[in-house]
Formats: C-alpha cells, sequence, structure tokens
C-alpha cells in the first residue's frame, strides 16, 4: 500500500503496464513532459520517446495514429488533455476505433485506451468543462470509465489496458490531487458497481467527482435519519445492472446524481431501466442544460453540492408515506 494522489495512481498502473508489455505506448501533447496534471511523470525518462511520444496539436492525428497503432498490434494510451479537445477526433473514435471489430469481423481490434477527462474544472468556462459520458456510452463498440478515487484510477486503468477494446477513459479534471491509499496489486472487473454506503431507505447511484458529494449529502441524511445506500457505477458501459436492480428493488427507491446535463444524461437510461425492471420510484439529479460560466457564481450555478443531493434524498424518502 502506498499514500497517492490520483494523477501518481494512474501514472503507477501505466508505468507497470508498460514494464509488462512492450505494445503499450502513450502519445498525445506534453506526455513527454509528464502531462498536465503529472499523470505520465518520469515516464518519458524510464522508455524513451519511442514509447512516450510527444505529438502537434492535432487531435484527430493523435487518435487517428492510435487507431492505426492499435490495428498493427500496439496498445496505445492516447492523451486527450480534456474531453472538451477530444471532439476533436470525434470520427477517428466514433466511426473507426468504435467500429473496427465489428465491421472486419474481428480481425481488426483496438485495444486502445483514450484519456478524455471530465468535468467542471474551476475557473476554465464552457470549453473546458464538460461532462459528456453520454455521448460515448451511446455509441456501440466503447467501452466508458469513470474513476472516482485513486485506488479506482488504478485500478481500473490496469483493467481498460487489459481489455482488448477501445475505452474511453474518463477522469475528473478536478480529482488529480486527491490523496488516498492505493494497493497497486487490487484488481477490478469493468462494469463492475461498488457499494460505498450500505442503507436501507434509498439507492444512491453516481460516478466520477459526484461520488464524494454524494457522501457528504448521504452522512447528512443519516443524521436525520435516512438511509442511504450509495454506489459508485465505476463504469458507465458497461453498467452494473445487477447491482444497482438488487439495491433498488430492496430499498424500492432511486435517485442518480451526475454532473453532467441532466437532459439527455446517463442517469435516465438507469432511471428508465429500473422503472420498468422495478416499478419503483426514481429521481434524478444532475447539472442544468447550460454553459458552465467563467465567472465563479456562474460555475457554482452549474455546480451540484451536497444540499441539493440532500434536498431529493429527502424529496423521495419523506414525499411519499413510508
Amino acid at each position: 500500500m502506498a499514500r497517492l494522489s490520483y494523477a501518481q495512481a494512474s501514472c503507477d498502473a501505466l508505468d507497470r503496464a508498460m514494464a509488462a508489455d512492450a505494445r503499450v505506448v502513450a502519445l498525445g501533447e506534453d506526455v513527454g513532459r509528464g502531462g498536465i496534471f503529472g499523470q505520465y511523470r518520469g515516464l518519458l525518462e524510464k522508455y524513451g520517446a519511442a514509447r512516450v511520444i510527444d505529438t502537434p496539436i492535432s487531435e484527430a492525428t493523435i487518435m487517428g495514429a492510435a487507431v492505426g497503432m492499435a490495428l498493427a498490434g500496439l496498445k496505445p494510451v492516447v492523451e486527450m488533455r480534456v474531453v472538451d479537445f477530444a471532439l476533436c477526433a470525434i470520427d477517428e473514435i466514433v466511426n473507426q476505433a468504435a467500429k473496427a471489430r465489428y465491421m472486419f469481423g474481428g480481425q481488426g481490434r483496438v485495444p486502445l485506451v483514450a484519456r478524455l477527462p471530465i468535468g467542471i474544472w474551476a475557473g476554465s468556462a464552457a470549453q473546458h468543462s464538460q461532462s459528456l459520458e453520454a455521448w460515448f456510452a451511446h455509441v456501440p463498440g466503447l467501452v466508458v470509465v469513470t474513476p472516482s478515487s485513486p485506488q479506482d484510477n488504478h485500478a481500473l486503468l490496469t483493467a481498460a489496458l487489459a481489455c482488448g477494446d477501445p475505452v474511453i477513459y474518463m477522469e475528473h479534471k478536478e480529482l488529480w490531487g486527491l490523496e488516498d491509499e492505493v494497493d497497486p496489486a487490487e484488481r477490478v472487473a469493468l462494469g463492475r458497481a461498488q457499494t460505498l454506503r450500505p442503507g436501507n431507505d434509498v439507492t444512491l447511484v453516481t460516478w466520477s467527482r459526484a461520488v464524494h458529494t454524494a457522501l457528504d449529502a448521504a452522512r447528512a441524511a443519516g443524521a436525520r435519519g435516512i438511509s442511504v445506500e450509495v454506489i459508485d457505477l465505476r463504469t458507465v458501459w458497461p453498467w452494473d445492472r445487477d447491482a444497482v436492480l438488487a439495491s433498488a428493488a430492496r430499498t424500492r427507491r432511486l435517485l442518480v446524481v451526475h454532473e453532467a446535463v441532466r437532459v439527455a444524461g446517463f442517469g435516465a437510461e438507469i432511471a428508465a431501466e429500473v422503472a420498468e425492471q422495478l416499478g419503483v420510484r426514481v429521481k434524478r439529479l444532475a447539472g442544468p442544460r447550460i454553459p458552465v460560466g467563467y465567472s465563479k457564481p456562474l460555475e457554482e450555478a452549474a455546480r451540484l453540492d451536497p444540499g441539493q443531493i440532500l434536498q431529493a434524498l429527502e424529496d423521495i424518502v419523506l414525499g411519499e408515506p413510508r
């Protein structure tokens, strides 16, 4: 066990993968100097410029090259800096990486990991603060991962590198400095959620940075006599349908919380599935459909806080006969 930051945990996971498999390479802007969050620190010195590849500022070129590398037998880790910039490479992701295995009958696979950090990034405004996980979950052929802790950022990146299919790996821009104990030997299966807090009155499903806000709200709800089960989805696609359905069947209530815009967010998929299968009461709480503002008050208007989640929990539990 070691105490690592979210960024250090991912760097250690990638370091171990590169040491174990010469096919693993990293490419993108600024990876040679360690990445803008330190998530590649020390790797150029250890593995050289042939495996830690600084690229021009052209996301379409970076992703297109990575798809070709993967089809040729390498296992590229593609650095897009933030998800907002990855929109310049959407054709390479959606029409090439996601579809190659299907279109070539399995003869060509694309085992790449595309790091597309999501979320509001303080003071970074509308073009650097988006959460677009629902976009990629909608695309057949892509795996979508959203780690919320240093431990998960280590274990899930390790799992993503072993996946064999294109993984959209969505770290949160404001979690890079978060520190916790990390066990490098821990293994996590993609598509497996984690129950972070047991409860009986309502199931709260969330992912990424919203996990920490949800846990704060669940503790506050507990002090008011509401028992909240908090589930970190960890992988948005495939999502752990069995774990969520089992919990919601027991609590008979579901609240889905995410930072992304509520309209057509992935929470709608979870809520609809649970409602169809179980007929329980469901509720969603997510970001407003507005661009994230640069000024502090406008930015705060786009954020979820524990008070909002606590109110939603009380509404779904206390707003009906118990």
